[in-house]
C-alpha cells in the first residue's frame, strides 16, 4: 500500500498549487483498490507546516510546486509530482492502483521497499 495526497479546490481533480492549495486529500491505494484516508486543511500553513502535515505520505500530486519546497519534500522521502494541466483524482488513483498490480515504475518499488 502507498499513501498518496492530491492538492486539490473541489476534492475531485488535482487541480490546486502546493502552496497556495486550502486542502489536500490522503488516499490509501492498493493493486485491488484504493480508499480516502483523510482530508487535511492546510489554510495558514507556510510550507514547513504542509510538510509536516504529509506526515506518512508517499506521493504528492499538484499543480505547481516551487523549487524549494520540492527539494523539502524530497528530502522528507516524499515524491513530489506535477500536472500542469487539471487531472481526475479517480483517474490517477485508477492509474496507480493498476500499476501496483502489474509493474511498477522504479520509484514506486523503492517506496513499497522502503515500507517493508
Amino acid at each position: 500500500m502507498i499513501k498518496v495526497a492530491f492538492f486539490t479546490n473541489d476534492l475531485k481533480n488535482i487541480n490546486a498549487h502546493f502552496g497556495s492549495a486550502d486542502q489536500f486529500a490522503v488516499y490509501d491505494v492498493e493493486a485491488a483498490n484504493y480508499s480516502l484516508s483523510k482530508v487535511v486543511s492546510t489554510e495558514g500553513e507556510r510550507t514547513d507546516g504542509r510538510i509536516e502535515l504529509l506526515n506518512g505520505v508517499d506521493i504528492v500530486y499538484c499543480t505547481e510546486i516551487g523549487p524549494a519546497a520540492a527539494a523539502r519534500i524530497v528530502n522528507s522521502k516524499i515524491f513530489p509530482i506535477k500536472y500542469k494541466d487539471v487531472v481526475s483524482i479517480e483517474d490517477e488513483l485508477v492509474k496507480l492502483s493498476q500499476m501496483l498490480s502489474t509493474n511498477p515504475p522504479p520509484f514506486i518499488k523503492k517506496i513499497l521497499a522502503a515500507r517493508g
